[in-house]
This record gives C-alpha cells, sequence and structure tokens, in this order.
C-alpha cells in the first residue's frame, strides 16, 4: 500500500492559504491590489474585528462576467499572464491566481461583480470543499467581496492572530 497520497483540492487550497493569507492584512492586500488593477476609482474597506470576523472590499472597477467570475475562484487562474513568457512584462500587481482560491478556502466568501455593459450582477458563494452557488442579482458596477470569519476552519491558522489592534494596525500601514 502507498505512503505517498495525492491531496484533494480542498486540502491543497488550504496549504495554499497559508502561503497567501498570513492574517486579515494579507487578505486585504490581495483584494485592494485586485480592485486597483480592476481600474477602481473608488475602494471602500469595511471590517470587523481587525478583519478576524468580516473583511468587505467593494470597488468601481470593471467588474467581471459571470464566466469569469466563476473562473477566479480556481487556483492558478488569472487575467494577468497566459504564458512563462509573460512573467518578463508583467505590470500588474499580482498575477498568480492563486489569491481568490486561497481566500475563499479559509473563509466564508462571497463575490458580487458586474461589468458596466451587464443588465445583472453575478454573485457567488464558495461553499465547503469548493463547490459554488451562482446566482444573478441587481448591483452596481464593479466588485465586491465578502470574507467572514478568516481561517474559521482551519483553528490552528487562528493561533497566529496578533490582537484586533495589531491586525488593524497592519491594515491601516498597508493602507497608508
Amino acid at each position: 500500500m502507498s505512503l505517498i497520497k495525492v491531496l484533494d483540492s480542498d486540502t491543497v487550497n488550504k496549504i495554499a492559504a497559508g502561503e497567501v493569507v498570513a492574517r486579515p492584512v494579507s487578505v486585504v492586500k490581495e483584494l485592494v491590489e485586485n480592485a486597483l488593477d480592476a481600474q477602481a476609482k473608488n475602494i471602500k474597506i469595511e471590517l470587523v474585528e481587525s478583519g478576524k470576523k468580516l473583511i468587505r472590499i467593494i470597488d468601481d472597477g470593471v467588474g467581471m462576467d459571470s464566466e469569469d467570475a466563476n473562473l477566479c475562484l480556481l487556483r492558478h487562474a488569472t487575467s494577468k499572464i497566459e504564458t512563462a513568457e509573460d512573467l518578463q512584462t508583467i505590470s500588474s500587481m499580482g498575477f498568480r491566481g492563486e489569491a481568490i482560491a486561497s481566500i475563499a478556502s479559509v473563509s466564508e466568501f462571497s463575490l458580487i461583480t458586474r461589468r458596466k455593459e451587464d443588465e445583472q450582477a453575478t454573485e457567488i458563494f464558495f461553499l465547503d470543499k469548493g463547490n459554488l452557488q451562482t446566482n444573478k442579482i441587481h448591483a452596481s458596477e464593479g466588485t465586491q467581496v465578502t470574507v467572514k470569519n478568516l481561517f474559521y476552519n482551519v483553528p490552528a491558522r487562528l493561533k497566529f492572530l496578533k490582537s484586533d489592534k495589531t491586525e488593524l494596525i497592519q491594515i491601516i500601514k498597508f493602507i497608508q
């Protein structure tokens, strides 16, 4: 019997999340950078308990269509590059395509997004084991990402978080 096991995608995403999402400021950084890459002129950040209970980033960027909204939740899915050669000329904030999948795997995650040309927005809830629930709703142009209960399903990661004051200071420093 083999001792080597191929991990399921849910476990892989949670491991990757440890590399991408160390604390609330990591989530804010990734989501704000995505908003800037989406040409947002206005970005609103909402926090509860310094991001431990809630992080909501609302932007007025270009938004995504339904297909892209679903694809952005897959690991290594990105709009920034297509080939290894593109890495030499990257000019966006991020490109790996792991942030959203990683954040979603360690939180109660939802996304609402709409492009200017679309009549309805796409709303996606990331459920257990990477299952998605997708709805069509009315919403403003841009993207809203809601991250609730960060690390609720990876309790060992919670031990590494600092006090609310310390976590908030890190977020404020990043924004400044």
